[in-house]
């Protein structure tokens, strides 16, 4: 059974920084691209940022671009993002996801390319 639990997320007051973790079981992540959703209230479900299989390509949001940084671990099956400098707007239910984008649209983060999801992890902003 495939199962990714995120953990890292908390309440930080604006320029703060958080640093999520992602733990694979049931699968074997270096055989995926990895990639970290966001979700506000009413809000749609927001690719942020990807990571090819072993680490050598990342992409990112352009809302996010410079702030965050995904990195992965596939001797111990770990993703991580790094969010810096945090922004009230940056309040949301992160997910980290496994999935096999398609190469030609795999920086657009699509949801629909990612097969296997967490729970979520909460990231609250404060200013």
């Amino acid at each position: 059974q495939v199962r990714l639990v995120e953990s890292g997320g908390g309440s930080v007051q604006a320029g703060g920084s958080l640093r999520l973790s992602c733990a694979a079981s049931g699968v074997t992540i270096s055989s995926y691209s990895m990639a970290w959703f966001r979700q506000a209230p009413g809000k749609e479900r927001e690719g942020v940022a990807t990571i090819n299989t072993d680490g050598s390509f990342t992409a990112y949001a352009d809302s996010v671009k410079g702030r965050f940084s995904i990195s992965r671990d596939n001797a111990n099956n770990m993703l991580y993002l790094q969010i810096d400098s945090l922004k009230p707007e940056d309040t949301a239910m992160y997910y980290c996801a496994a999935g096999r984008p398609n190469p030609q649209t795999w920086r657009l983060i699509f949801a629909a390319d990612f097969r296997y999801w967490g729970q979520g992890t909460q990231v609250t902003v404060s200013s």
